[in-house]
Parts: C-alpha cells; structure tokens; sequence
C-alpha cells in the first residue's frame, strides 16, 4: 500500500492565460485528455463572477502533471500563448481547491448593476451619513498622525425638481430681426403703431464715422515718385 501510494502523488500545475470564454467543464474536457483530473479549480471575480484568466488544475500522477506542463508550456490557445507549470508540493495551499466540486452560478446582484441601481431619497440620505461619517473617521486620523491636509466634503449631486405647473412658462413675445417674421394681426399692427410715434423724428441719430486727416508730409510723399525708375530708363534709351 505505501509503495502505490508512493507511486500515486498527486501533481498540481498552474494554467495561465487562458481565454476569457472557458468555463471549468471544458477546461477539464480538455485536459482529461492526458490523465485522470482529481480536482480543478478556475479563479474567478467575486463580484461579476467573470474568468480571470488562470486555473489550477491537480492530476492523480505526479508525472502527468510534468508531462502536461512541459507540452503545454507556450502553447498557442485561442490567440493566446498558454503559461503552464508544476507548482510544488509545499506551495499548495491547504484552500486552494476549496469548493471546486461545487457548481458555479452567476452572482444575482453583481457589484455594477447594485451600484448603478435606481435609489429613493431616503436611500440617498442614508449614502450621504456613511459617507459623512467616514469623512469624520478619516479627518480624526488624520489629526491623530499630524497630518495638516483639508479637503472638501462630499456632496452628492441632487436631482432637478420638476415643474409640476400645468401650464408650461413661456418667455416673453420679442421681435428679432434673425427670427421667423410674426403673424401681422390688429393687434400687432395698433402696438407698432404705438412705437412709431413714440419716436421722435427731430432728433438725429445717424453715426457719421470721420477719418483722420492724413499729414503734409504724407501727402506729399504719395505724390513723389521713385527716381530710380526714371534714371534707369534714361539710360536705356541713350544705349
């Protein structure tokens, strides 16, 4: 009995990147293949309940997992290149297969839905006193270790309130020369009327925009003309 024990040592191998898409069920259709698989176990998140990528897979032999690690060892696998190799006897922990036989199922409230859920303003309130509370806890260490640092509280974002009015407000009625043209009612027409008299037509409000008198001596330097010019072209008609 202990020379078969001695045969049958268990061998425990690390798997590294793995593709996302396996679940345990085929990683073990898929390793079975070179031995018996005793225990398996896929390292998942605890809050989305995704793959992390490694598993830990223990075989009935010793050899097979040698075998197994030195064959798989940089293995191409789903655009990947597989990482496999032996993990000692005394680096296994004592938990590390534990509740591998279990089967696994989805959380029922992973940590981003619960997060980003719908809250009343009585659940908000009681958000705003934990972190209230922890800002105090925070402060107080803070003073405790000399630490001279002051930083804003925190305020959440609160909701704009609806105007429960049945009629909705509208802005007032102006007339703009880029807007649509108004409707020309009775109305319209007694009001534009009201505004033409009210102006008064003595008064004279045209701009007149004067531009600077321009110097003597600028003048002057407009109306002479380059010499340069004029000798050069004496001297060409002389040649």
């Amino acid at each position: 009995q202990q020379q078969k024990q001695e045969k049958l040592k268990r061998g425990v191998i690390y798997v590294g990147h793995l593709p996302s898409t396996l679940d345990e069920t085929q990683i073990q259709a898929y390793f079975s293949q070179f031995g018996t698989i005793t225990r398996l176990r896929l390292s998942r998140s605890k809050r989305t309940g995704n793959s992390k990528g490694y598993a830990f897979v223990e075989f009935e032999s010793d050899d097979v997992a040698k075998i197994v690690a030195e064959t798989m060892n940089n293995y191409l696998f789903g655009e990947r290149l597989l990482q496999c190799r032996v993990v000692p006897p005394g680096k296994v922990h004592k938990e590390l297969f534990k509740g591998c036989k279990m089967p696994f199922k989805q959380p029922s409230h992973p940590a981003v839905t619960r997060y980003n859920q719908k809250r009343t303003f009585t659940q908000r309130l009681q958000m705003e006193k934990r972190f209230k509370k922890k800002e105090k806890l925070l402060r107080k260490k803070l003073e405790k270790k000399g630490i001279d640092y002051n930083f804003p509280p925190l305020v959440l974002p609160k909701r704009k309130k609806q105007q429960v009015s049945g009629t909705p407000q509208t802005p007032e009625k102006t007339v703009d020369s880029q807007g649509p043209t108004p409707v020309c009612t009775p109305a319209f027409l007694e009001k534009r009327k009201s505004e033409v008299a009210a102006m008064n037509d003595d008064e004279d409000n045209e701009i007149v925009f004067k531009q600077p008198k321009s110097s003597v001596k600028e003048e002057i330097q407009e109306t002479q003309t380059p010499t340069g010019s004029q000798k050069k072209r004496r001297r060409k008609s002389k040649q």
